[in-house]
């Protein structure tokens, strides 16, 4: 099977846009989508529209998702954050509000191969940044590949027995790809569709293709400028527009 995997979309249409105009050509059989459609971006509607569309194999929530769906009540979150879910819980269709309740919380195994879970795979809420993260996350994950959001950061690691690798990181070039070796076990971030925080200001996805046994991270342009124009238009805070151009 070949995966479509995005994450983190976070409302911003032009980059899911871009993302499906990039991927679509290379070819995908389902897409699994890892949580946080909405929060930050201005068009929360038209994305979780988007990716119904798509008909993805799975789409597991995300802990934006719960906050605008009213299954959290965002303590954890900061100002920024917590102003923009309120404006996407009043923004969202009751429709979409429903479908965003209902979504399931991670991790869910896909197939024998490929597990999916929004933070990881002890938590959906936990992040994954480093090494001691990375090696908790692998005693719990129940498949040989596991991928994983919520950072907004472009990272794989390898582990074969005790030792850790990392064959692809912040700051890599357009495409990277990473060969599913046997014996070896995986946790992939392919990046934020939506908000980029590895200071490129690209929107990420990647492809998973447990057939040839081959996982490929892309980055992707897309109209930036459009996406800031809209948050500003929305009266969302000014920084979340700024941030894009950045990437972090």
């Amino acid at each position: 099977m070949r995966y479509l995997v995005i994450s983190d979309i976070h409302g911003n249409l032009e980059a899911l846009d871009a993302v499906i105009g990039a991927m679509t050509p290379l070819g995908f059989d389902r897409a699994l989508v890892l949580g946080d459609l909405v929060g930050y971006g201005a068009d929360p509607n038209a994305v979780v529209d988007r990716v119904r569309a798509m008909n993805p194999l799975m789409v597991i929530r995300g802990n934006h998702d719960k906050v605008a769906a009213g299954l959290d009540d965002g303590e954890s979150f900061n100002l920024v954050a917590r102003s923009a879910v309120q404006w996407t819980t009043d923004a969202l269709t009751p429709e979409n509000l429903e479908y965003l309740r209902t979504l399931p919380a991670g991790p869910t195994a896909i197939d024998d191969q490929v597990q999916i879970c929004h933070g990881s795979p002890f938590d959906e809420d936990a992040y994954i940044f480093d090494e001691l993260d990375a090696y908790k996350a692998f005693e719990t994950a129940t498949r040989p590949v596991c991928l994983f959001g919520h950072t907004h950061v472009a990272l794989a690691f390898r582990r074969v027995g005790d030792r850790l690798e990392l064959p692809a990181g912040p700051g890599d070039t357009d495409q990277i790809r990473i060969p599913i070796d046997p014996g070896a076990r995986f946790l992939v971030n392919v990046g934020s569709v939506g908000q980029p925080r590895d200071n490129d200001s690209r929107a990420g996805a990647g492809i998973v293709d447990t057939n040839a046994g081959v996982i490929e991270l892309y980055r992707v342009r897309y109209p930036i400028e459009e996406a800031q124009r809209k948050i500003r238009l929305a009266g969302l805070p000014e920084i979340l527009a700024r941030r894009l151009a950045l990437g972090r």
